[in-house]
């Protein structure tokens, strides 16, 4: 008979920062490169941001499964319809 460990505690202490982080500053990339390239033509900024978020999609994907990288992923995922939601009202 063996007898199950038990689970590791999630490190919320320093789990929430790094997403709280990764969300800032993917808001803050969105929002600044969106706004120069609309600056130069509208459709060019969106066609950058989607060609940008198909591109990092599979490795934000694989990297939910990582302890510590999925932290980073989970700000990453709440950090790009955010910071396209601030380009829409900005």
């Amino acid at each position: 008979m063996t007898h199950a460990r038990d689970p590791v505690p999630t490190p919320w202490a320093t789990g929430l920062p790094l997403s709280a982080f990764s969300f800032v500053a993917t808001v803050v990339a969105i929002v600044a490169c969106g706004q120069l390239l609309g600056r130069i033509h509208p459709v060019l900024a969106v066609v950058v941001n989607l060609v940008t978020v198909a591109g990092i999609t599979p490795t934000v994907w694989s990297r939910l499964r990582v302890p510590v990288l999925r932290w980073f992923s989970a700000g990453v995922v709440a950090g790009v319809p955010a910071g396209w939601l601030v380009l829409l009202v900005a």
